[in-house]
């Protein structure tokens, strides 16, 4: 009986073996794109403050993605014993995404260390909010669509996926072509009175 409810989803095993280790794969580079964050905010002498504020709204967020797409594939390839159980686990994972990215929002609103624009928002705050909300969704209509709703979470584990791995781009882009060289112009002043 357990066979015949997991059958729609035992097609997905293997993708799901490689989505949920990529996430798992890509939290390691925000760690590194966090210790960037460190290293340019020392060189430029930035403040704490700001620092926090920026990555709670736009690093934090980044880890959170990629660890709910490994939970979903780890809630997909754990022995439930029917599909409301699936959809149940899914649909708290979404709400809870839903609420994290009204958090998300908010922060990003609120910090001081850099002004979002059109793209920032869509990366950052859309796209997750969307994706959240599909996964709740698919896991609303997983026992009654159990053909469909599956095609709907691998969508949006992707969506996910990519919408973190756009976000440690871009951080790791923005601190390479603006942190950085700031804290280079800033060290030639104090360069050039030494010399003098």
């Amino acid at each position: 009986m357990e066979e015949v409810v997991r059958s729609p989803l035992i097609a997905w095993e293997s993708f799901y073996v490689i989505v949920g280790s990529s996430g798992a794969a890509l939290t390691g580079l925000q760690f590194v794109v966090i210790a960037l964050v460190a290293e340019a905010n020392k060189q430029t002498g930035g403040g704490q403050e700001t620092n926090g504020q920026s990555i709670a709204a736009f690093g934090t967020p980044t880890i959170v993605h990629f660890c709910a797409v490994l939970f979903v594939a780890a809630i997909l390839s754990a022995p439930w014993p029917g599909l409301s159980s699936i959809g149940l686990a899914l649909g708290v994972s979404g709400v809870l995404g839903l609420v994290y990215g009204v958090i998300v929002v908010r922060r990003a609103r609120r910090q001081t260390g850099y002004r979002p624009v059109f793209e920032d928002w869509l990366w950052f705050a859309v796209l997750p909010l969307i994706a959240y909300a599909l996964l709740l969704v698919s896991a609303i209509s997983l026992p009654s669509h159990p053909q469909l709703a599956p095609f709907v979470i691998a969508a949006t584990s992707l969506i996910l996926l990519f919408v973190g791995i756009h976000n440690a781009w871009d951080s790791v882009t923005y601190i390479a072509t603006e942190q950085l060289p700031a804290s280079k112009e800033s060290e030639k002043p104090a360069e050039a009175k030494d010399q003098g």
